[in-house]
């Protein structure tokens, strides 16, 4: 369930005037910006952003990043940023930064649906001139690299068939690839765990359990390490419950000194309008605490207020 659902009946042309008349003159309205902006939805912003132009003559986009700055400024834009498009830049910044970012490479790849994928692909290709998968191999390495490029190619099975002998299978295949073996034949891993449907992999997890006498989970974490471990846990708990997937990244993004503000940004943009209510109610029971308390007590100003708008409200 979404926090941002959008109003049902909007002027774009009025609200246009109301974000130029709040970026107009002396100092900027930034109350009156959120208050605009999280209202509506993703794709009537869009729709905003084009009336704005048309009957203005002047670019939104470039208005907003002129009065805005740091956190705040780039909730708004990403808030402003067709979804897949969203995806699209935060991918690039991981590969194309400084450094890579492998949380956020794993975050998209493992959470986003087949379709979600392959109009990443195809948006990133028109966007840059390269592929993904290009950009994934050449900033990547190892298996983490094959992984990632298994996942971006965004051809896991989607049907609810579960097959009960190839599940009993799998679980031991995945078995002797890893507890039963000196060293883990982590290609196993892969295969089963980036192409099953969830249902089936849901069935695997269960008879692993029986098998290995430990959960899944607590066997990729003794047999892999860095990031290759992060990668398909990611996946496993994207299969069981991905609200709490996204709980355990936003917990994670917050807890301790310092912020991990692209990952709590990029969550609480991408995921208002999809699960944001799930992913509040995973993250209490998880942790005790409201997210709504947890951004209040970590964050503030401007970039507080619109995180809150986005968290939709307190538990």
């Amino acid at each position: 369930m979404a926090t941002i659902k959008g109003v049902s009946s909007f002027n774009p042309e009025q609200e246009a005037q109301a974000l130029r008349k709040a970026m107009k003159g002396f100092g900027t309205d930034e109350d009156a910006i959120i208050d605009i902006l999280t209202k509506l939805n993703v794709s009537q912003r869009q729709q905003v952003l084009i009336t704005y132009k048309s009957t203005i003559g002047r670019d939104l986009i470039d208005d907003l990043k002129s009065e805005l700055s740091g956190n705040f400024e780039r909730v708004i834009i990403g808030m402003m940023t067709p979804t897949t498009m969203y995806d699209v830049h935060e991918l690039r910044r991981a590969v194309k930064g400084a450094g890579t970012d492998e949380g956020c490479l794993i975050e998209i790849l493992a959470s986003r649906t087949n379709e979600e994928i392959r109009r990443i692909n195809e948006n990133y290709k028109l966007q840059y001139g390269c592929s993904l998968e290009d950009d994934i191999v050449s900033d990547t390495s190892s298996m983490f690299r094959r992984v990632l490029v298994s996942l971006a190619m965004g051809n896991r099975d989607e049907g609810t068939y579960v097959d009960d002998a190839l599940a009993q299978q799998d679980a031991q295949c995945l078995y002797e690839a890893g507890e039963k073996k000196w060293g883990t034949d982590e290609v196993q891993f892969m295969s089963i765990l980036c192409t099953r449907n969830r249902y089936h992999l849901l069935r695997v997890f269960d008879v692993y359990g029986g098998i290995a006498n430990k959960d899944i989970t607590d066997s990729i974490k003794s047999e892999m390490s860095g990031d290759l471990e992060d990668a398909l846990l990611a996946v496993v708990k994207c299969m069981r419950n991905k609200p709490a997937y996204f709980a355990e990244r936003l917990y994670k993004s917050m807890k301790g000194l310092g912020t991990d503000d692209n990952t709590l940004i990029r969550v609480m943009v991408s995921r208002s309008e999809i699960d944001m209510l799930d992913i509040r109610r995973e993250f209490l029971t998880m942790y005790g605490k409201s997210l709504y308390s947890f951004i209040k007590g970590d964050c503030s100003g401007d970039y507080r207020k619109v995180l809150l708008k986005l968290c939709g409200g307190e538990d």
